[in-house]
């Protein structure tokens, strides 16, 4: 008896010292809650996007950081648009700047405004994206003109940084300056999160080709050059998003990847059909002073049309998904994923 006390004390230690040196993060992709733009037709059931979230709060809210990539502006204003050229390939999104409140009750701490469509309305939309994030006491990065963002949860200072290929965002393809940005933060905080929306677009793009991918003619970058040449540079967490589809993980040097995390919650105008509708809610656990990923959990999620907002998926179908991708694409990964979800080092 005296001996199995002893071995129940110290399981109980080891786990008190993890929880102690353990920094938890959740991260989703992309969040779209509907657009006023082209009609207000496309903004969710009497203009309120709080029931959009409900079903994956908790999930959300329980972890030190929360981040998500913010896939268009929030905006009052619908001038200025862009130009496109073919509007069937070609959308413009303007959330309103109310929508930043269901971003801070779903719990986001940390929010990419780095991709394509943050200058949908231009700098004014830019500028009114930053002022509504503010106001709610939300991070963001991403932007030439705010391209880190540093906060202190549980006991660590994180810092923050997103890249993007597109206008006003700061350069995916531009290395030297990627890395001199996130040498600086890690050379100041503790664990460093690095977002990246790259990747060619589309229901056919889950695969990491380890090249540079092309889409509508941009280069969307060498998704896999890139987050090793970040974590050389001393990156902790890479999250990525843009291609509208989920993709494989990945750890290098002991840090985690995500490629794609796909649609998380994308009210309208986003092809939600298959496994666009699909997308994972990764909830992460790394050492708080190294950025060692430690274990974690993939949540799985889904949107469609009969259901208003994100979905817990029973299945679960984008946890299979992701198990097969990360084989096909990494099989010399040092993760493991199992068939609930948990995450840990082989």
């Amino acid at each position: 008896m005296k001996k199995a006390g002893v071995v129940i004390l110290l399981v109980l230690a080891v786990h008190a010292v993890r929880a102690t040196d353990t920094l938890t993060i959740a991260a989703v992709g992309d969040i779209m809650m509907g657009t006023a733009y082209p009609g207000r037709e496309y903004l969710p059931p009497n203009n309120d996007c709080l029931p959009l979230m409900a079903n994956v709060k908790p999930y959300l809210q329980k972890a030190d950081v929360t981040f998500c990539n913010l896939e268009g502006p929030l905006t009052d204003s619908l001038k200025n648009v862009k130009t496109c050229k073919d509007p069937d390939v070609c959308y413009a999104f303007a959330m309103p700047t109310a929508y930043a409140s269901c971003l801070a009750d779903a719990g986001f701490d940390l929010v990419s405004v780095a991709n394509n469509h943050t200058g949908d309305f231009g700098d004014a939309g830019r500028g009114s994206t930053a002022e509504a994030l503010k106001k709610q006491g939300i991070a963001y990065a991403g932007l030439i003109s705010c391209p880190t963002a540093i906060i202190e949860r549980n006991g660590a200072k994180i810092g923050f940084c997103a890249f993007a290929p597109n206008s006003g965002t700061c350069r995916l393809n531009d290395y030297s300056a990627a890395e001199r940005i996130v040498r600086g933060l890690d050379s100041i905080c503790d664990v460093v999160i690095v977002s990246f929306h790259a990747g060619a677009e589309g229901a056919g793009m889950h695969h990491v080709t380890r090249q540079t991918e092309m889409f509508v003619g941009e280069n969307r970058g060498n998704v896999y050059e890139f987050t090793r040449r970040m974590i050389d540079a001393g990156a902790d967490v890479l999250l990525g998003h843009g291609p509208h589809v989920t993709r494989a993980v990945d750890l290098y040097k002991g840090r985690f990847i995500a490629y794609s995390m796909g649609n998380f919650c994308t009210y309208s105008r986003i092809n939600l059909n298959g496994m666009n509708g699909l997308a994972p809610l990764i909830n992460l656990e790394v050492n708080k002073k190294t950025g060692e990923f430690l274990g974690g959990k993939i949540i799985p999620t889904y949107q469609d049309k009969a259901a208003l907002g994100v979905q817990i998926d029973e299945q679960p179908r984008v946890i299979k998904e992701i198990q097969q991708l990360t084989e096909a694409d990494f099989p010399e990964t040092m993760i493991s994923i199992a068939n609930d979800g948990t995450l840990s080092v082989k």
